[in-house]
């Protein structure tokens, strides 16, 4: 395996980190192909002038992976979000994406402590994630990482609903 490393997102390197979120999703999300819905979600959230806004209003905002100085993986925290399920400010991961090629190499548990780090760094005691209550394979990765399910919540796409789960974990 090469070796990765994880930094702040450059603005240089928004239109690729633009590429990897679409992509991403689509392989994670797209299970009728896609959509309508899809593409006019991904082309709004994840463009290239989106991502370049979150960099330069919040440099601290986007976390990402790099193997051979190309992005592989990004984590995105939020730290003004409010808890769906009990109404509590709380730092939330927004995104944790890893190239699918690059699964099982240690990317996303590098991401997730590198945000980890960066909350506590910032004062806070617990974060929260929403994931896709049919994402089996993200879901049982947080629960590896001390994540636990604390109910669900509406994802809202266009005329569509996506039951999302929200875990919690608590920093010490």
């Amino acid at each position: 395996m090469n070796e990765f490393s994880i930094g702040k997102a450059k603005l240089s390197d928004s239109l690729r980190i633009s590429v990897l979120l679409k992509t991403v999703y689509i392989q994670t999300y797209a299970v009728d192909g896609v959509t309508f819905e899809f593409a006019n979600f991904i082309t709004k959230r994840f463009s290239t002038e989106n991502i370049e806004n979150i960099i330069k209003n919040n440099p601290d905002r986007l976390l990402v992976a790099y193997q051979n100085g190309n992005p592989i993986g990004v984590a995105e925290i939020i730290y003004d979000s409010i808890c769906p399920i009990r109404k509590i400010p709380v730092a939330e991961l927004s995104k944790l994406y890893v190239l699918e090629r690059f699964y099982g190499k240690g990317i996303g548990y590098g991401l997730i402590n590198e945000a980890e780090k960066e909350i506590r760094k910032n004062g806070f005691t617990e974060f929260n994630l929403e994931v896709y209550i049919n994402n089996t394979r993200a879901i049982t990765f947080y629960e590896r990482q001390g994540y636990t399910s604390i109910g669900n919540v509406d994802f809202p796409m266009e005329s569509n609903t996506y039951k999302n789960l929200v875990m919690n974990k608590k920093m010490n």
